[in-house]
């Protein structure tokens, strides 16, 4: 990956996780002031999947080419942030509605079935069918549970074939049910922007006219609510039942014309990689420190964020109350993540030699990754 483009990935993820912060953080028991760029939440996410589905497809072709090495990086990045956030959301649920309890509407987060919510986080299994169990107070925790299905399902296609493919691919699909499946194409999208020659070797002149054009493509998709749009068809196809059951997948009408303008961006951005290489190698020191830390503040910020609100407690209409709560979420974060996401290299060398005495045991040979280009 050309270093301009691989700064550019960096400054959206960090931009994105910026987007969801402040999208959850715009409740007025926190501000009495609406935020600005407060409605991008959902597109951030939608960002992340095709992000996402790029660097897995990347790294697969250039590194992480048989099962072991990719099983044990995807299996330490999760666990080693995911497995303390789970438990440690509903100490600090418990504690924050202790202090104050407005802040944990009807307390459902933390005492409705707490060892289904720990045993279904831990194992992604959250969003499965038209379930939809909340890990605590951890809204965006939804995301994990769609993401890790995707790198199982990925991993199916590109290291098995013929008749295990199918049958393990149909058996993963049975047990998600549609709303993941639902978003899959979103994901694939990123998939397909690293694998198609055609957009692989774009010039840069059409590069600059697709990059271009994908920043008014978005503004109109978010001016005239979009999102919403494709989720009220849904409504009236659907019904209500149904549609509340979809949860977040409820704007996947939209979400796929949303994934085509941001590949259309990403691709765009990757053709003009090394015009843009001076001015983006400007901002690298600023960005890659933050980029490192995109994963622990998307999963951690959430019930932070509640608890500090809680434990500080003030005026909403002050500016101070908001700028505290968040100053003391990503103080945490960033001690946090340094203690857990950071040190998932730990986590990949214990996790590698558990996997060896799978994937390499005698007589047992690995497929070849079969990575196609084009």
């Amino acid at each position: 990956m050309k270093r301009g483009f691989s700064i550019y990935l960096d400054l959206v993820r960090v931009l994105a996780a910026l987007a969801v912060i402040i999208y959850h953080s715009n409740f007025r028991l926190l501000t009495t002031q609406k935020l600005p760029f407060s409605h991008h939440g959902h597109a951030a996410v939608i960002v992340f999947f095709v992000l996402s589905g790029y660097v897995i497809a990347y790294i697969t072709a250039e590194r992480e080419n048989t099962p072991l090495s990719y099983w044990s990086s995807r299996l330490s990045r999760f666990y080693s942030l995911a497995l303390p956030v789970v438990l440690l959301t509903p100490l600090l649920d418990l504690a924050g509605e202790a202090m104050a309890p407005q802040f944990y509407t009807g307390g459902t987060t933390t005492y409705g079935l707490a060892w289904l919510r720990i045993l279904t986080s831990l194992t992604f299994l959250n969003e499965v069918w038209l379930v939809s169990i909340m890990s605590f107070s951890n809204v965006p925790y939804w995301s994990l549970c769609y993401e890790f299905w995707y790198y199982v399902l990925f991993a199916i296609v590109t290291f098995t074939a013929g008749r295990a493919r199918v049958l393990l691919a149909g058996a993963v699909m049975l047990l998600l049910g549609p709303k993941i499946l639902l978003l899959a194409p979103v994901w694939v999208a990123g998939v397909v922007l690293f694998r198609w020659r055609w957009l692989r070797t774009l010039k840069p002149l059409p590069g600059a006219l697709l990059f271009a054009a994908s920043w008014p493509a978005y503004w109109l998709f978010h001016h005239y609510g979009m999102t919403e749009a494709g989720s009220n068809l849904l409504l009236r196809v659907v019904g209500a039942d149904l549609h509340h059951q979809m949860a977040f997948s409820k704007f996947f009408i939209t979400d796929y014309l949303l994934a085509l303008i941001v590949l259309a961006n990403f691709a765009g951005m990757r053709a003009l990689a090394d015009v843009a290489a001076r001015p983006l190698e400007l901002i690298e020191p600023a960005i890659r420190p933050l980029a490192a830390y995109t994963f622990s503040a998307y999963i951690l910020h959430q019930p932070l964020m509640q608890f500090y609100a809680a434990l500080i407690d003030g005026d909403p209409g002050r500016p101070w109350f908001y700028a505290a709560t968040m100053l003391a979420t990503f103080a945490t974060i960033g001690v946090l993540g340094s203690l857990t996401e950071q040190q998932r290299h730990h986590w990949r060398h214990a996790v590698r030699k558990r996997l060896a005495l799978i994937f390499e045991r005698p007589g047992r040979h690995a497929p070849a990754a079969g990575v196609p280009h084009g």
